[in-house]
């Protein structure tokens, strides 16, 4: 029997509305795509996931450490967009695991 994973909460701020998000891990294969499936958010995550665009940006106001490196290109990207790297990742590069439980982030 397959054990039953605990439930990843997410706190999203979306201009200025707060969203409490619940999830999984493994339920979606990037934070990006449980931001667009639950917040329908149009213009977000624009190149699917390769880490090129930077429509995925978020700001990571309270959560985990470990998610404070980067991944591929996503420095580089994340300043093209002209954003203060600082605190900010490429949603599409985070996965969905234990790491996010508890996080509380802004959609750039």
């Amino acid at each position: 029997m397959r054990p039953i994973s605990q439930p990843i909460n997410i706190k999203v701020l979306l201009g200025d509305e707060e969203h409490d998000l619940v999830t999984y891990k493994g339920e979606y294969r990037s934070l990006m795509m449980l931001l667009f499936d639950k917040l329908y958010l149009e213009d977000f995550g624009e190149c699917k996931g390769v880490g090129r665009c930077g429509t995925c940006l978020i700001e990571i106001i309270d959560g985990n450490s470990s998610l404070e490196s980067y991944d591929r290109n996503e420095e580089t990207t994340i300043m093209r967009t002209g954003q203060d790297a600082t605190n900010c990742r490429l949603s599409c590069q985070i996965p969905i695991d234990d790491n996010l439980n508890g996080i509380k982030i802004r959609v750039k």
